[in-house]
C-alpha cells in the first residue's frame, strides 16, 4: 500500500460524510419548507447534523464559520429593531414592562421545575425555555455554560409548537392561509442589493464578531454587532443590508455546528425528556395565553394583538403571522423586542440563580 493511502482514504471518507450531511440537510430543508415551518434552513441544518453525528460522522465545522455566522445573525436582529418599534416601546412602557417580566418569570419558574425534577440541568433548562429569538438564546447559552445541544432541542421544539398555535389562533380569527403565505414570502435568494450598505454590514458583522472574540466578551460575537448595528441603523448612519443567501449560509453554519455535536447519549437523553419538555412548553404557552387575556381586559388591547404580543415564540416567526393579521403590528413587535432585549440582559443572571436554587448546575458531557 502506498504510504499516503491512509490519508487518501481518510479524505475520501470525509468527502462521503460531507456529501451525506449536505444531502440530509437539503432533504430536511425541503420538507420543512413544504410544511411551512419557520427557519427551515436552520432546522434542516440542525437535523442534518444530528443525523450525520448519530451515524458516526466525524466532520466538524471550522470555528471561524461559527464566529462569522454569529456576527451576521447579530446584524439581522439589529435590522429588526426599527425606530417605530422603539417609539412604541416608549409610548406604552408600563404595559410592556409588566407583560414582558411576567413571561420571563413564567419561563424561569418552569425551567426551575425541570431542573428540580432532574429532567435537565438548571442552566440548560432556563436557556431552553427563554422566550427570546431561538438562535440568539442558543448562542448565548453556550457562552454561559449550558449544554447547547439540549438548549437547541428545547428552543426549536418551543418555536414549532408556538408557531402552530399562533397560526391556528390567527386563522380562527379569520386570517386566510394565502395571506399568511404572502406575508412570509421573501425576496429571491440572489435578489440584487446595494453594494455599499451590504459591504458595510458585512464588515460590521465580521469585524464585530472577531473583535468581541479577541476581547473575550461572553456571547460578544452576537451581541457586539447587534448593539453597534442598532446604534448605526437608528442614527441613520447605516442601512443594514443582508441578502437571503448570506443569511442562509449563516443559518447552515450555526445549524451544523450544533447538530454535529449530538451523539447517541444526548439524543437518548433528549428523547427521554421529550414528554416533560412538551408539557413545560405547553404550560408556558397557557400562561402567556392568560397574560394575553389580562392585557386585553386591563390594557384595552384587542385579543389577537395581545395573544401575538405575549406569545413565547421567536420574534421573526411571530412577525410573519402578525403581518398577515388585523393587529397592531408595532405593539406586537415592541413587546417581542423588549422581551428579547431583557432576556439578553438578564438571562445569564437568571440562569445562575435558577440553577443554584434547583441544585442542578451540571450539564451533559460533551463528546
Amino acid at each position: 500500500m502506498p504510504p499516503d493511502a491512509p490519508s487518501r482514504l481518510a479524505g475520501r471518507s470525509r468527502g462521503v460524510q460531507w456529501g451525506a450531511l449536505l444531502a440530509a440537510t437539503a432533504g430536511l430543508i425541503a420538507l420543512f419548507d413544504l410544511l411551512g415551518m419557520p427557519a427551515a434552513v436552520l432546522l434542516g441544518a440542525v437535523g442534518g447534523g444530528m443525523l450525520a453525528a448519530g451515524n458516526g460522522a466525524r466532520v466538524r465545522m471550522p470555528q471561524w464559520s461559527f464566529v462569522a455566522a454569529q456576527g451576521v445573525i447579530g446584524c439581522m436582529i439589529a435590522h429588526s429593531m426599527q425606530p417605530d418599534i422603539l417609539a412604541e416601546l416608549w409610548a406604552d412602557w408600563p404595559l410592556c414592562v409588566a407583560a414582558v417580566f411576567s413571561v420571563i418569570f413564567a419561563s424561569c419558574l418552569l425551567g426551575w421545575v425541570l431542573a428540580r425534577r432532574q429532567v435537565l440541568p438548571g442552566t440548560t433548562a432556563v436557556w431552553g425555555l427563554s422566550p427570546g429569538a431561538a438562535t440568539a438564546m442558543i448562542l448565548m447559552s453556550e457562552a454561559y455554560g449550558a449544554d447547547v445541544r439540549l438548549v437547541a432541542f428545547m428552543q426549536y421544539l418551543r418555536v414549532v409548537l408556538v408557531v402552530l398555535a399562533a397560526s391556528a389562533v390567527s386563522r380562527i380569527w379569520g386570517i386566510s392561509p394565502q395571506a399568511a403565505a404572502q406575508a412570509a414570502a421573501t425576496p429571491g435568494w440572489f435578489a440584487p442589493v446595494a453594494a455599499g450598505p451590504f459591504a458595510a454590514t458585512l464588515a460590521l458583522a465580521l469585524v464585530g464578531a472577531w473583535a468581541a472574540r479577541w476581547l473575550r466578551l461572553p456571547a460578544g460575537s452576537l451581541l457586539l454587532p447587534l448593539a453597534v448595528g442598532v446604534a448605526l441603523q437608528n442614527s441613520g448612519m447605516l442601512a443594514l443590508t443582508l441578502p437571503p443567501w448570506l443569511l442562509g449560509l449563516s443559518y447552515a453554519a450555526i445549524g451544523w455546528s450544533i447538530g454535529l455535536r449530538f451523539d447517541r447519549a444526548v439524543l437518548l437523553h433528549a428523547l427521554r425528556a421529550l414528554p416533560r419538555v412538551i408539557l413545560a412548553v405547553l404550560a408556558l404557552m397557557a400562561i402567556c395565553g392568560l397574560l394575553a387575556v389580562a392585557l386585553a381586559e386591563l390594557g384595552g388591547v384587542d385579543p389577537l394583538t395581545a395573544y401575538l404580543a405575549t406569545s413565547p415564540g421567536g420574534a421573526d416567526s411571530v412577525a410573519i403571522i402578525a403581518a398577515s393579521s388585523p393587529v397592531d403590528l408595532p405593539f406586537v413587535m415592541a413587546l417581542q423586542t423588549a422581551r428579547f432585549i431583557l432576556v439578553i440582559l438578564l438571562g445569564p443572571a437568571l440562569a445562575r440563580v435558577v440553577a443554584q436554587y434547583s441544585g442542578r448546575m451540571g450539564q451533559m458531557p460533551r463528546p
